[in-house]
């Protein structure tokens, strides 16, 4: 009843939020991507997006296509494997940031090691910026993490905007410097979340830095401070620090699949991972309201 195809392309805009991102994505054609849109769109008979010159966003039919279109590619895949005979194996590490460890991600890891039982997947969990340096190193093969603005590596898997995050009960006092919660370099956040404090002209201390995402889930669960963290994962026990509290702006960040600069053994296995996690992308974000 529904092309495959157009099903790919659906969940390539309802994770990006950009018809011209999905295309990028995809290797397609901007009116292709529309395309193949408005045609699930007439198969269903319901509008899966909401846009206009300015922004996408998926309609409550579009949030139900989600989980649809992800279980039909699923089984889709897994019956090619089965016919085709084409089955992955090898060895292949892989690294995921810190970001994802309250997300789903081990569902999406969990499926691919049921449709790909001889590959052995190694996983390793760091900093965006550790994660570059293995990779570059030839110590990965397929990273899962943050890129800053402006960098032109890898495969998006979505935007999403940087916000402040704190306990509910914590209150900032302007007249002190802004108490941090943050990652110790090269974390990407810290870096933004200071450059903007510089650019303020706010001033700033560190009160707990931590290389793990639950020990800085603590820190700011317990009202030591502030932290920079992703819209759409913000953890339970947290809320979005309000406008009135005078933070600057964060800006936006890309979360990228990115493979190893050298072709390996591991490359069928990398490519087919990555395939899972974008098909499966929407399952990493954490969806909450903002607690203001």
């Amino acid at each position: 009843m529904y092309d495959p195809s157009q099903l790919r392309t659906f969940l390539a805009v309802a994770q990006t939020l950009s018809f011209t991102q999905a295309a990028r994505r995809l290797g397609l054609r901007q009116s292709t991507v529309s395309q193949h849109v408005r045609r699930l769109e007439d198969a269903t008979g319901r509008q899966l997006f909401t846009r206009d010159t300015h922004s996408v966003e998926l309609t409550e039919d579009g949030e139900a296509m989600l989980g649809f279109a992800r279980r039909i590619l699923e089984v889709h895949e897994q019956a090619s494997v089965f016919f085709t005979g084409a089955r992955v194996r090898g060895r292949l590490r892989f690294g995921a940031s810190e970001d994802f460890v309250l997300t789903r991600l081990p569902e999406i890891l969990e499926g691919f090691r049921y449709d790909h039982p001889e590959v052995d997947l190694e996983l390793t969990v760091e900093l965006s910026g550790t994660l570059y340096e293995r990779l570059a190193a030839g110590k990965l093969d397929l990273v899962l993490a943050k890129r800053r603005p402006g960098d032109p590596r890898g495969e998006l898997v979505w935007h999403d905007g940087l916000v402040w995050i704190g306990a509910e009960r914590l209150r900032l006092d302007p007249d002190r410097p802004v108490p941090l919660i943050v990652y110790p370099p090269p974390g990407i956040t810290r870096a933004l979340a200071l450059e903007a404090l510089e650019r303020q002209g706010r001033e700033w201390r560190v009160v707990c830095t931590s290389g793990s995402l639950n020990g800085l889930i603590a820190a700011a669960r317990a009202g030591l401070g502030v932290m920079a963290h992703s819209r759409g994962l913000i953890p339970p026990g947290l809320v979005r620090v309000p406008d009135r509290s005078g933070l600057p702006e964060l800006g936006r960040v890309d979360f990228v699949l990115v493979h190893g600069p050298r072709r390996t053994s591991a490359q069928s296995a990398a490519d087919a991972l990555a395939a899972a996690i974008l098909a499966g992308g929407d399952r990493l974000q954490r969806r909450q309201r903002s607690g203001g």
